[in-house]
């Protein structure tokens, strides 16, 4: 075969693979596109390693809120309460520590734990109490929104004394050292990183074997080998981007271990196909021996912990509880995990499009800000990915149906 012929065979599998995988690639190909834009017009400032370092600590609070929101609009529900119920478990956070005096380890448990009972009493009233999870929610929102005026009526802003809670949201991993090599470079975080890619690599491969196994459709192999490069020379860009900072922080390792584990749970388990299944057709899903009740249940559950977890991550970043916190923390939840490919009709979505869901929104916020574009056209930008990320959804469901 000529090489002409080759080209041509190639560009046609590699335009074939993206139309069929558009709405799972659609969303890195525009992160791509936001931070490329971004770099050029702020003559790399943008992609510097201490605003890389700073975004990722300012998207981790969305970020983990956006992996429970995905998984609620995957089931076809909403949850508008856990802004303000991050905030208020924040809020918590800080005067079980300031007031109570117990310790971090004893306080970040009990936090997480109201988060789930919170999310449980929501799971109620969707579930069991047949309310409309809109209309549940909000109600949550109002009643959270009134907890946290009260929890910081008296002192307005509770001042986080403790190093050990704060240094969660403004801490980096250590290094190691004795390594004189690479002067001025987070040596760890490159480990780690080449660790990451080397792991993907292997699961990427063993994935591809167990479907083949199973007759699988499977990408070509000069695909699959295009795919790993790209992925792996993304990874490996980034973890050098951060080493050159001050390495990984500890708001970045919370954010992956969510990661890690919600898309273990979503990809590899029995609840994560049945969580899929009610939002698909709850109908068919009852029919078929899947609790609707029990899933809604541990979603809401979920959620209510992730909102936990974000109050703790912005309480420890800010090294304090306010009256404001969590103020629309839910709709950048929501808006990210849109722009991730979550689907408004359910049983779509994925927890790694959430995360990138969540840094192309912030990374718009931190380039108009770098820019020094005024807020009111930032929310107007905002507005029309979001439309976009949902006309784009909308379009590519119609196109599978064709």
């Amino acid at each position: 075969m000529s090489t002409k012929r080759l080209k041509t065979s190639f560009i046609k599998d590699v335009s074939k693979t993206l139309r069929q995988n558009i709405r799972d690639w659609g969303m890195y190909i525009a992160l791509l596109i936001i931070m490329a834009i971004f770099t050029i017009t702020t003559k790399g400032v943008f992609i510097s390693s201490r605003n890389i370092g700073n975004l990722i600590d300012q998207t981790g609070y969305i970020a983990v809120l956006a992996v429970g929101m995905t998984l609620v609009i995957v089931i076809r529900d909403i949850d508008l309460s856990v802004g303000f119920l991050a905030g208020f478990l924040g809020a918590v956070a800080a005067i079980s520590m300031v007031s109570w005096h117990l310790p971090v380890y004893a306080c970040i448990p009990l936090v997480l734990g109201l988060g789930v009972l919170a999310g449980l009493l929501t799971g109620f009233l969707v579930a069991q109490m047949k309310i409309p999870a809109f209309v549940a929610t909000l109600a949550g929102w109002l009643g959270y929104r009134g907890a946290l005026q009260l929890a910081t009526m008296s002192r307005g802003t509770i001042i986080i004394p403790s190093d050990a809670f704060n240094a969660i949201g403004n801490g980096y991993i250590p290094d190691i050292p004795g390594i004189g090599i690479l002067p001025g470079v987070h040596k760890l975080t490159l480990i780690l990183g080449v660790l990451a890619i080397l792991l993907f690599i292997i699961s990427a491969i063993n994935n591809r074997r167990k479907m083949r196994a199973y007759n699988s459709k499977v990408l070509a192999m000069h695909l699959f080998i295009i795919e790993l490069v790209f992925i792996s020379a993304l990874v490996g860009a980034i973890t050098w981007v951060l080493a050159g900072y001050r390495g990984l922080s500890w708001t970045g390792v919370v954010v992956l271990i969510v990661v890690i584990f919600y898309n273990f749970v979503m990809s590899r388990t029995v609840l994560g196909r049945h969580i899929y299944a009610v939002g698909g057709n709850p109908e068919a899903a009852e029919l078929s021996g899947i609790s609707v009740k029990k899933i809604t249940y541990v979603v809401f559950a979920s959620m209510g912990l992730l909102a936990a977890l974000s109050g703790i991550l912005f309480a420890s970043r800010f090294k304090s509880a306010t009256t404001t916190a969590g103020t629309l923390f839910e709709l950048d939840a929501i808006a990210a995990a849109f722009v991730g490919g979550a689907s408004p009709s359910g049983g779509v979505g994925k927890v790694t499009g959430s995360i990138v869901g969540a840094f192309a929104m912030m990374s718009l916020t931190s380039g108009m800000n770098l820019m020094g574009i005024d807020i009111s056209y930032q929310y107007i930008v905002k507005a029309l990915v979001l439309a976009g990320a949902v006309i784009f959804d909308i379009a590519a469901r119609n196109r599978a149906r064709e």
